[in-house]
C-alpha cells in the first residue's frame, strides 16, 4: 500500500509499542505522517485528506472503532478523505464483515501487515499478544496458538523446518498439530505452483529444534516474586517492549531539559527510560540477582572513575585527543549508572526496607519449598488485614494452590469472605475467575460450580512428585557465581526451564538428582518419562523428514551449502524455544544462563506470545468495575 502525500496515522495503542521498537516518529513523519493518533481515544481530525487506520485484525472491538471512526469523518464535508486501513498480523472475516455492515467498506483501502514475531532483543522474539494468557486461560481463546504458528511458519518457510519438536502441555500439542496441518497445506500449495521454491519444505541445515513449554504446566514460576535485576524492575515499575516509565525523583530529568526541582513536581514528572542490551551496564545487570547489583554498580562506577581519571596521566597529545574521543562514551556511561543506581536504590527502598515485601517473599519460598500450607496462612490473613494489594494476597493463594493441588475447602472459603469483606463484593467475578482458570481451586474441585472431585488433567502439576527429581529447590545457591538456574529464585529453579534442561542438558540434571541417567544423545524427552508424567498436559517429540526423494536431495545440497557458508569453525545450530501463553523476565534471564553453558554446542532462541508476570497472570481475572457504584 503507498499513500502519497501528507497523512494521520491511527494506531492501536497495543501496537504502538511493538512498532516503536523498529521505526520511530521521525522515520514516520519522512514519509508523510503528520499525526499519530491512538484508536481508543477517538480524537483523530480532519487536518489530512489521507488517514491510515493500524489495527489488530483479530479483535471485533477494533473494528467496530475504525469503522464508527471513519463514519464520523465521512460526515465532516469540510475535507474529502481517502482511508486506508492495515489490518494486524491478518485481515479477518470478522473485520471485513463488521467494514460492510458499517456501510463503510467500499470507501477504504484495505491491506494486512504481516507482523507476527518481532526481536525484543538478538535473542528474545515475541509476538506482543498482551492479553494471549487471559485469552488461553480465561476466555479459551485459541487465536494465539494460531498466531504462533503463522510467525513459526514463517521461520520454516525461510529456513527449513524444524528438525524435532519437542514440547509439553496442550496448548503445546495444539500448536504442534497446527504447524503440521499449515506445513501439508504449504506443501499442497507448492505441489500445483512449479514456480514455487520447495526449499522451505526441507529439514533446515541451521535449526536443531524447537521445543515448545505451554504456560499451563508451570503456572507457580509466575506468581513467585522476581528476584533477578530486570525480573524487578518490571514487578514494581512494569516493562513495555523495553522500556519503563520512572519517576524524575528516582532517575533524573533527561539531560538538557529544564528541570523543576520542587518535590511534587519530581514525583508527578515520569522519564521513559530504555532497556535493552544497547545500554552496557544495563546488559551486564539484568539477569543478575539483585543480590549482587550493588557489587556489580560499584564495580562499574571504579572503571569508569579510572577512565575518567586516565586524563591526569596523558602525557602525549595523540593520548589526550585519544581520551576527548571517548568522552562522550564516558558521559554516556556515566548517565546510564547514574539511572541505575537511582533505579537500584528505589528498589531496594521497596523490597529490603519493606515489611510487606519480606513477609511476602517469606510465605513464597516456603510453599515452593513444601511447607504445610497452613502453617502459611496466618501470614496471608495478616496481609488481607494490612490492606496489602489485592494481586499480592492473590498470588499467594494462587500459588499454595498450584504448588499443592488446591486448598482445602474451608481454607478457601474463609479467604474468599475475607477477600469480598477487604476488597469489595464485585470480587466475586474475580474469585470465579481464577477458578475457571484453574489458578485458584478447592482440594475437592470446584466450589462456584459446584463439580465433582477434580480429575487428575484439573489437578495439575504434582510438584510433591517432581521437586527432587527435577531439583527444583536447592539448599545452597551461589547468587555472585551462580552454577545453577536456581540463583534467578534464590533457590527454586523455575520448572519450566528444568523442562527445557531435560531435553538440552540431560547429564547435568541427572547428576543432580540420579536415578534416571539418560544420553547425552538422546533425543527429546528420553530418560524422563516417569518424571514427565506429574507435569501438567501432554508429552511429545516428533521429527519433520523431507517430503519426497527429490527434497532428499534438496537436502543434502543445502546441507553442502550452509556447511560451505557457516566454515568449519562453525556449525553451532539454533535451538528455538517457544513459550505458549507467556515467559518472565527471569525465566528468560535462567534460560540465557542455560544458553551460556551450551554456547559451545547451540545457540538458544527463546519465542513467546508476550512477557509477562504475575500481577498480569492474576489481573487478567481481576473485575475492574465497582459493585458499589452505579
Amino acid at each position: 500500500m503507498q499513500v502519497r502525500g501528507k497523512k494521520n496515522l491511527v494506531i492501536e495503542k497495543s501496537l504502538a509499542g511493538p512498532i516503536g521498537l523498529f521505526i520511530k516518529f521521525s522515520t514516520l513523519q519522512e514519509y508523510g505522517v503528520d499525526k499519530v493518533f491512538f484508536l481508543e481515544n477517538d480524537n483523530v481530525d480532519s487536518s489530512q485528506k489521507n488517514i491510515i487506520f493500524l489495527a489488530r485484525g483479530e479483535k471485533a472491538s477494533q473494528a467496530i472503532a475504525v469503522a464508527d471512526q471513519i463514519k464520523r469523518l465521512q460526515k465532516n464535508r469540510s475535507n474529502e478523505h481517502e482511508f486506508s486501513v492495515i489490518w494486524v498480523p491478518r485481515r479477518t472475516l470478522v473485520c471485513n464483515k463488521i467494514l460492510e455492515e458499517a456501510g463503510v467498506l467500499g470507501d477504504v483501502s484495505v491491506e494486512a501487515l504481516s507482523l507476527y514475531f518481532i526481536p525484543l532483543e538478538q535473542d528474545v522474539l515475541s509476538l506482543a499478544l498482551e492479553d494471549s494468557f487471559g485469552d488461553l486461560l480465561l476466555r479459551k481463546d485459541p487465536t494465539s496458538i494460531f498466531l504462533a504458528a503463522q510467525g513459526l511458519m514463517q521461520i520454516q518457510q525461510k529456513y527449513g523446518l524444524f528438525p524435532r519438536i519437542i514440547g509439553k502441555g496442550d496448548h503445546a500439542r495444539r500448536l504442534m498439530d497446527l504447524l503440521f496441518r499449515m506445513r501439508s497445506e504449504a506443501s499442497a500449495d507448492e505441489a500445483t505452483d512449479v514456480s514455487r521454491s520447495q526449499l522451505g519444505m526441507i529439514p533446515s541445515a541451521s535449526i536443531e529444534s524447537l521445543i515448545i513449554i505451554d504456560r499451563d504446566v508451570d503456572l507457580s514460576t509466575p506468581l513467585l516474586t522476581q528476584l533477578t535485576y530486570e525480573g524487578l524492575i518490571d514487578e514494581l515499575f512494569g516493562i513495555q517492549y523495553n522500556q519503563a516509565d520512572i519517576n524524575t525523583s528516582i532517575v533524573g530529568p533527561v539531560p538538557g531539559s529544564q528541570q523543576n526541582t520542587t518535590p511534587d513536581a519530581q514525583q508527578s514528572r515520569k522519564r521513559k527510560i530504555q532497556l535493552d542490551s544497547s545500554d552496557k551496564l544495563y546488559a551486564q545487570l539484568r539477569d543478575t540477582n539483585f543480590a549482587t547489583g550493588s557489587r556489580l554498580l560499584n564495580k562499574f562506577a571504579k572503571r569508569l572513575q579510572s577512565d575518567y581519571e586516565s586524563r591526569h596521566v596523558a602525557k602525549s597529545t595523540s593520548e589526550l585527543r585519544d581520551f576527548v574521543n571517548k568522552l562522550p562514551a564516558y558521559q554516556s556511561e556515566q548517565q546510564s549508572l547514574k539511572i541505575q543506581v537511582g533505579l537500584a536504590q528505589d528498589i531496594e527502598k521497596q523490597t529490603l526496607h519493606s515489611d510487606i515485601f519480606s513477609r511476602v517473599l517469606e510465605v513464597q519460598q516456603n510453599l515452593v519449598a513444601g511447607a504445610d500450607p497452613s502453617s502459611q496462612h496466618d501470614a496471608i490473613e495478616e496481609l488481607i488485614s494490612r490492606d496489602a494489594p489485592l494481586l499480592t494476597v492473590l498470588r499467594l493463594l494462587c500459588l499454595e494452590s498450584c504448588v499443592s493441588g488446591g486448598l482445602r475447602q474451608k481454607d478457601l472459603d474463609n479467604f474468599k469472605r475475607q477477600i469480598l469483606h477487604a476488597y469489595g463484593y464485585q470480587h466475586l467475578l474475580t474469585l470465579s475467575a481464577l477458578e475457571k482458570m484453574q489458578l485458584l481451586q478447592s482440594r475437592t474441585g470446584n466450589a462456584f460450580l459446584g463439580t465433582a472431585a477434580a480429575t487428575p488433567s484439573a489437578a495439575g502439576t504434582n510438584y510433591a512428585a517432581i521437586r527432587r527429581p527435577l531439583r527444583l529447590i536447592l539448599d545452597e545457591v551461589n547468587e555472585q557465581e551462580p552454577d545453577d538456574i536456581a540463583y534467578v529464585y534464590s533457590m527454586y529453579a523455575p520448572l519450566s526451564i528444568r523442562l527445557v534442561q531435560c531435553v538440552l542438558q540431560k547429564p547435568y540434571l541427572s547428576s543432580l538428582a540420579p536415578p534416571p541417567n539418560p544420553s547425552s544423545a538422546a533425543h527429546g524427552w528420553s530418560g524422563f518419562e516417569d518424571v514427565l508424567k506429574n507435569v501438567k498436559g501432554d508429552t511429545f517429540t516428533k521429527a519433520q523428514k523431507a517430503d519426497s526423494a527429490s527434497s532428499e536431495q534438496a537436502v543434502k545440497a543445502r546441507h553442502m551449502l550452509t556447511g560451505h557458508q557457516q566454515g568449519a569453525g562453525n556449525k553451532k545450530k539454533t535451538v528455538m524455544v517457544m513459550f505458549v501463553g507467556g515467559v518472565t523476565y527471569t525465566e528468560i534471564a535462567a534460560l540465557r544462563f542455560v544458553a551460556k553453558q551450551e554456547e559451545e554446542r547451540r545457540r538458544i532462541l527463546i519465542c513467546t506470545t508476550d512477557v509477562l508476570n504475575g500481577n498480569q497472570m492474576v489481573g487478567a481475572a481481576v473485575e475492574k468495575g465497582d459493585f458499589g457504584k452505579g
